[in-house]
């Protein structure tokens, strides 16, 4: 029941409630209740994504640039060398420093990490730390004598102003070595020696693989998704049951299916011999190499690009190429100019979501890749387990990560996000 009301001071009409509440009121707290019900229902969920997906992203980018080693381990060197220009051999104070903490590290246990992250700038410094840390109780000044005659190298520049460049709590010196540059001696921003150029060759490589898997995948994809959603029921469910039997098999189960098949003296090989297309001295490699990387990748990626497709075919009506036969129009003019259009969001739903698959894909390229197929994921693992460089491992997974937003743009600019469907 409601009551209406004028108000006396101003004259305006107020809709109260059958308890003389304001009706305005009592709905503005009745939204906000839900609002904070609904909240209460999808926070889990947020908090979930944010440890799950969020966090570690922030994470990466902090790894990427937080440096903590050699500032902490050596703060006397640090110290000394704030003023050193780098033109010359550092001061007197500088060694001596150098001794200091050397010696404190080898105490404290640090000097095998200090040295290790040095290393990663400069080959061969963690030998000459480590050697330097167990006499340094034993050297006497000056210092700056003792460590030359100790080892020449630290009559050298490069060490200094790798441990002076080194020595800075945050640094973009990950970012350098994951497109091949470096600092050199001056500071100076130059690209590695080309023996020593890798990364870049393999974000070309993981980017091209990643393309021709996507091309694959829609060349093989397209027609049986077209049969999928145009063969009668029991035809197509039989076919559905296909593209999604591969989701019920482990995908290690499946990668290394592949390595039976395509191995020298595999399935495949042994029946290209049999059949007499190649001879036995001639049996093909399709392992361990590029090939064996594109077959397996487009076969595990395959339904992720069928599905899409499928979604969207299905809601195409039939009568839409009828119409276009009884026009006039041929079976593959009305095909191409009537049916395929309406498949672009299909094309587009499935193509972005195989290729940000394939470029960050591991298992795969790790097993069957060998030297030549290898991924920019597989070089980021490598340094996150082998070599402990996390710095250059979390490095490289930012610039993918920004590579495949500038790439998601470039979509949507093109294409446009709005014209990708999944059903």
């Amino acid at each position: 029941v409601l009551m209406v009301s004028v108000s006396e001071t101003s004259g305006a009409e107020q809709v109260l409630t059958a308890d003389g509440a304001s009706l305005k009121q009592r709905l503005k707290k009745t939204m906000y209740r839900r609002k904070i019900l609904a909240s209460s229902l999808v926070l889990p969920l947020g908090i979930f994504i944010f440890v799950t997906f969020l966090f570690p992203i922030l994470l990466m980018l902090f790894r990427s640039v937080d440096n903590p080693i050699v500032y902490e381990g050596l703060p006397r060197v640090i110290g000394a060398l704030e003023k050193w220009d780098g033109k010359d051999l550092p001061p007197e104070d500088a060694y001596a420093a150098m001794v200091v903490d050397l010696a404190n590290a080898r105490e404290t246990k640090k000097i095998g990490r200090i040295a290790s992250r040095l290393n990663f700038e400069t080959s061969g410094v963690r030998s000459l730390f480590t050697s330097t840390a167990r006499k340094a109780k034993k050297l006497s000044p000056p210092f700056k004598e003792a460590l030359i005659k100790l080892n020449p190298k630290w009559g050298g520049r490069e060490i200094w102003a790798t441990v002076k460049l080194i020595g800075k709590p945050f640094t973009t010196v990950q970012y350098l070595a994951a497109v091949d540059m470096r600092y050199d001696v001056d500071g100076n921003i130059v690209m590695k020696s080309e023996e020593r150029q890798i990364y870049l060759y393999i974000f070309g490589r993981t980017l091209w693989i990643s393309l021709l898997v996507t091309a694959l995948a829609l060349l093989l994809g397209y027609p049986v998704a077209y049969l999928l959603a145009t063969l009668p029921l029991k035809y197509s469910n039989i076919l559905m049951i296909a593209v999604l039997l591969p989701f019920w098999t482990s995908l290690l189960v499946r990668t290394t299916s592949w390595i039976v098949l395509l191995q020298t003296n595999g399935v495949i090989n042994d029946l290209l011999v049999w059949s007499g297309i190649i001879s036995e001295s001639t049996r093909i490699q399709m392992i361990y190499n590029q090939t064996g990387t594109i077959i397996a990748m487009t076969h595990i990626l395959l339904p992720f690009m069928v599905l899409p497709l499928y979604s969207v075919m299905k809601t195409i009506p039939p009568s839409y190429t009828r119409a276009a036969l009884s026009l006039g129009a041929n079976k593959f003019t009305a095909f191409v100019r009537v049916y395929a259009p309406q498949t672009v969001p299909g094309i587009g739903a499935g193509s972005i979501l195989v290729f940000i698959l394939s470029v960050g894909y591991y298992i795969t390229p790790a097993l069957v890749g060998g030297r030549t197929g290898q991924l920019i994921s597989n070089f980021i693992a490598f340094h996150m387990q082998k070599s402990l460089n996390w710095g250059l491992a979390a490095g490289l997974g930012v610039i993918l990560l920004i590579g495949v937003l500038i790439l998601y743009w470039a979509y949507s600019k093109i294409v446009g996000v709005d014209n990708m469907k999944l059903g």
